[in-house]
């Protein structure tokens, strides 16, 4: 028999969310990719029922119940939620809220050493399962994945200098030629960044990104790109007969 394969083309999904605390419905965005408990943990903040003390319902666009999400450890996008379903939380606590303006309601803060302390948050499950950022050991590993990528891209950035002409290689993409307009670090992504002026008008702005000038060109001819895809050499404009009729 052929396995079920389940193909997802966006990693985001926007859902409604109830409550048995409060009448009020709001919508939030979730990476699919998080877990029913972290989806608690975040749930939390929002409608306020503690995480050992939720359960969650799905219902589809049309509010008609799915399935129980009773499953800490699934991911969200194992269940079939999309665009506009409904996550309904239910509060075994019993807690209700009778407020319809929330002017009214008094603020509820919890300080994070309190929140610290308390055994039935998302928090501290996931601290128990050693997941996430309470995994030291995966926590470790990531960082210095992270410096050794860091330090090879200064590396290759250090062999580029503005005015190379380059070759642009990025997976998926289509090979592209080019002049190296900047070299270094920028406001809007860490790490090391290779600014180009492109021959064609395959980039996606002219050198400036949120409102930063970090070179200048015609517009849609620029474009940033990690240093290990740039090959700087001895490549010559091509002519394109843009200018021909």
């Amino acid at each position: 028999m052929d396995s079920e394969v389940t193909v997802i083309t966006c990693p985001y999904v926007d859902v409604r969310l109830t409550s048995t605390i409060s009448s009020f419905e709001v919508k939030r965005r979730f990476n699919r990719g998080i877990t029913i408990a972290a989806l608690k943990g975040k749930l939390e903040m929002v409608v306020g029922a503690s995480f050992s003390s939720m359960d969650l319902e799905l219902y589809g666009v049309s509010d008609k119940f799915l399935q129980k999400m009773d499953d800490n450890e699934a991911l969200l996008g194992s269940y079939p939620v999309d665009d506009e379903c409904r996550i309904h939380v239910i509060d075994r606590s019993g807690g209700q809220l009778e407020f319809t303006d929330v002017s009214k309601v008094e603020k509820f803060e919890l300080s994070d050493e309190a929140y610290k302390k308390r055994t039935d948050s998302a928090r501290s499950f996931m601290k128990n399962l050693r997941v996430g950022q309470y995994n030291e050991e995966e926590m470790a590993r990531k960082k210095a994945e992270l410096a050794a990528q860091q330090e090879e891209e200064k590396v290759a950035a250090n062999a580029i200098s503005v005015g190379n002409r380059c070759k642009v290689q990025v997976i998926g993409q289509p090979t592209k030629l080019g002049t190296v307009m900047y070299v270094g670090t920028t406001d809007f992504k860490p790490s090391y960044w290779v600014g180009v002026k492109y021959d064609e008008p395959l980039g996606k702005h002219n050198g400036t990104v949120e409102g930063k000038q970090y070179f200048e060109c015609e517009d849609k001819y620029g474009g940033f790109v990690k240093p290990q895809n740039v090959t700087v050499g001895d490549f010559p404009e091509e002519d394109y007969g843009l200018d021909e009729m």
